[in-house]
């Protein structure tokens, strides 16, 4: 059997920039992604603690070091500049990999960049 668990988490992002006209995804800080574990074009969900919102996308891998988050294409309608979301990634796992199994968990401050992140199992 497998079970579906959390694999890693960015937590309390601010967003940056929201983009309508583009096709769609969620564009990410490349540190940040690299930091989670978290592919370009891999399935994310996110969750958007100012209105409640939970939506799923894909990552994008925006520019190192700039701290951007931006909502593209319909995602765009999801939160407003300022807004903070968590973006969650999850991954199956074998029955005992799962009993062992501890997510990577990525804090950052005000301005998106890391302040602490635990170690994945």
């Amino acid at each position: 059997m497998f079970r579906q668990m959390l694999r890693s988490k960015i937590h309390r992002v601010l967003v940056t920039d929201a983009n309508l006209e583009y096709e769609g995804s969620l564009t990410v800080d490349e540190d940040l992604l690299e930091a989670a574990g978290i592919l370009p074009y891999e399935f994310i969900m996110i969750s958007n603690l100012n209105n409640g919102e939970r939506f799923s996308t894909y990552a994008m891998a925006g520019k190192r070091g700039s701290g951007e988050v931006v909502l593209n294409g319909p995602t765009a309608r999801k939160a407003v500049v300022g807004d903070k979301i968590i973006i969650f990634c999850y991954e199956y796992y074998g029955e005992e990999e799962a009993k062992r199994h501890h997510p990577r968990i990525i804090l950052v401050d005000e301005k998106n960049r890391i302040v602490h992140k635990t170690k994945p199992s």
